[in-house]
């Protein structure tokens, strides 16, 4: 597997998610310790859902997957986990003084888990543009994956505002998809999650098209030094 990661070119940017999420986990643990509370050990399975667009994405990558059929379903698959990559930014919520830990500490802790979570997303969505781009031209694959970026961000609404989780579409798919139907239905009705999902998705689209356009200079700065 190390060798494929090699020859992929995946083994940097995996090994740096490696560490950053065994650095989120550290300072779970020591916030645990010191305070002997429980608090934010949830946030450890929050980046594990947001690790699994990564994981679909680079399998797809490093066994260079070419079916058809193959593409769709494993593309089915990470569009119902890619929005869990995006939701760790929603556990702000959670941000509050509290006696045991001081507040930036807290702060650090989610904002490295959200980081981290977001990033595993970010690099999936990368991988389904390289694969999408065997089949569409560039300017097409620009609003596919705008549109991923707001169905993320219609998928963090019913997680965060509706606890609905991505398996409920095999455990109680007819409950999740009459939550969805009734709001496609009747927008008005249902202010709050166009506004985040609008709002949000503009904010997602922000960051990773900004975070495309850095690689970007840094392809330029390697063709000017050459």
């Amino acid at each position: 597997m190390f060798r494929k990661l090699k020859e992929s070119g995946r083994f940097e940017i995996t090994l740096l998610l490696i560490s950053m999420t065994l650095f989120c986990f550290s300072l779970s643990v020591f916030r645990y310790y010191i305070s002997e509370t429980k608090v934010f050990l949830f946030l450890n399975w929050n980046l594990f859902l947001a690790w699994i667009p990564f994981v679909i994405s680079s399998l797809l990558m490093i066994f260079k997957t070419r079916s058809k059929r193959s593409l769709v379903i494993a593309i089915t698959v990470w569009i119902l986990f890619f929005p869990n990559s995006p939701y760790i930014l929603t556990d702000l919520f959670h941000l509050k003084h509290r006696t045991a830990i001081p507040i930036w500490y807290d702060l650090v802790v989610i904002l490295s888990y959200a980081w981290t979570g977001l990033f595993c997303g970010f690099v999936s969505l990368l991988d389904l543009e390289k694969l999408l781009s065997h089949y569409f031209k560039k300017s097409v694959i620009s609003i596919i994956t705008a549109s991923f970026l707001f169905i993320a961000s219609f998928g963090v609404y019913l997680g965060r505002f509706l606890r609905w989780n991505s398996w409920d579409v095999i455990s109680n798919p007819f409950g999740l998809f009459n939550d969805i139907l009734v709001r496609i239905a009747y927008p008005m009705d249902y202010t709050k999650t166009w506004g985040v999902t609008v709002f949000m998705g503009v904010m997602l689209n922000f960051m990773y098209f900004m975070m495309k356009s850095v690689k970007n200079l840094n392809k330029e700065a390697v063709l000017t030094e050459s």
